[in-house]
C-alpha cells in the first residue's frame, strides 16, 4: 500500500495550522490593560501631629476632654469633605488667660471654645489675603463665632470676641486637607465668655547684666563688719 499521500497531506496540514493560529492572533482585539487600583487617601492623625508638632499641649488637652478631636479628625478624614484648619493657641498663649476664667468653664462651653479654633475647610496660606477682604470665617462653632480676618504686609491676624487680633506664628502642617496654624493668643468668643475674661499678670523680665552692674555701682557701700 502507497503511503505517501497520506503522509504529504498530514505535512501540509502541520504547515497550514502555524499560520491560522498566526492569523488569529492578529486579527484578535488588543487586550485593554487593567487600571491600576487608585491610592488610598493619606490621612492625617491630629492627636499625633499637635503631640508632636510643639507646645500645644494645652490645647489638646482640652480637644481630648471634650471629644471635640473626634469632630475635627472626622472632618479630615471625609473623602467628599472641604478639609479642615486647625487654629492651635501655644502653649503660652492659655497661660496668658487668667485661669479661673478657663476653669470655671462647663464641658460644654469648653467645647465651644476649642471648636471656634477650626474652620470645616482647608484654608492655605495664599487664602488669607483674600477672606480679609472676603468677610469672616466660619468655625465649627457656629455664626456666633466667625474668625475676622486681617492681612497686613505678610502678616496674619485673627479675632473674634475679646480676643485682642491673636498673630498667626507660623504654619504648622498644610497639606490638603489639613492645614494647622499657630496663634500667640485664645480666641475668646462672647457666646463663652459673657464678659471680657481676665488677662493673667506677666511677670516682670528678670534685670539684665548691665542693669545688675548699674545697681552694684550705685549701692551704698555697706558698714564695716555686716
Amino acid at each position: 500500500m502507497d503511503l505517501r499521500p497520506a503522509v504529504l497531506a498530514i505535512a501540509m496540514l502541520c504547515l497550514a495550522l502555524p499560520r491560522a493560529a498566526l492569523s488569529q492572533s492578529q486579527n484578535a482585539p488588543p487586550v485593554a490593560d487593567t487600571p491600576a487600583p487608585a491610592p488610598a487617601p493619606h490621612h492625617v492623625n491630629l492627636t499625633d501631629l499637635l503631640s508632636l508638632a510643639g507646645p500645644y499641649g494645652t490645647f489638646l488637652g482640652y480637644l481630648v476632654r471634650t471629644d471635640a478631636i473626634r469632630t475635627l479628625q472626622s472632618q479630615a478624614n471625609a473623602t467628599e469633605g472641604e478639609g479642615v484648619t486647625v487654629f492651635a493657641p501655644e502653649d503660652s498663649a492659655f497661660a496668658a488667660v487668667d485661669g479661673a476664667a478657663l476653669s470655671n468653664l462647663t464641658t460644654d462651653q469648653l467645647r465651644a471654645l476649642v471648636l471656634c479654633h477650626a474652620a470645616p475647610r482647608y484654608l492655605p496660606l495664599s487664602s488669607f489675603a483674600a477672606l480679609a477682604a472676603s468677610g469672616p470665617v466660619a468655625t465649627f462653632g457656629g455664626a456666633r463665632c466667625a474668625v475676622n480676618v486681617t492681612y497686613a504686609a505678610g502678616r496674619i491676624r485673627l479675632a473674634a470676641g475679646w480676643t485682642r487680633a491673636a498673630r498667626l506664628v507660623s504654619s504648622v502642617y498644610s497639606t490638603p486637607p489639613v492645614a494647622v496654624y499657630a496663634l500667640d493668643r485664645v480666641l475668646l468668643p462672647e457666646q463663652v465668655f459673657p464678659t471680657e475674661p481676665a488677662v493673667a499678670p506677666v511677670p516682670a523680665p528678670a534685670p539684665g547684666p548691665a542693669a545688675v552692674a548699674f545697681l552694684l555701682a550705685t549701692w551704698p557701700s555697706l558698714p564695716s563688719g555686716f
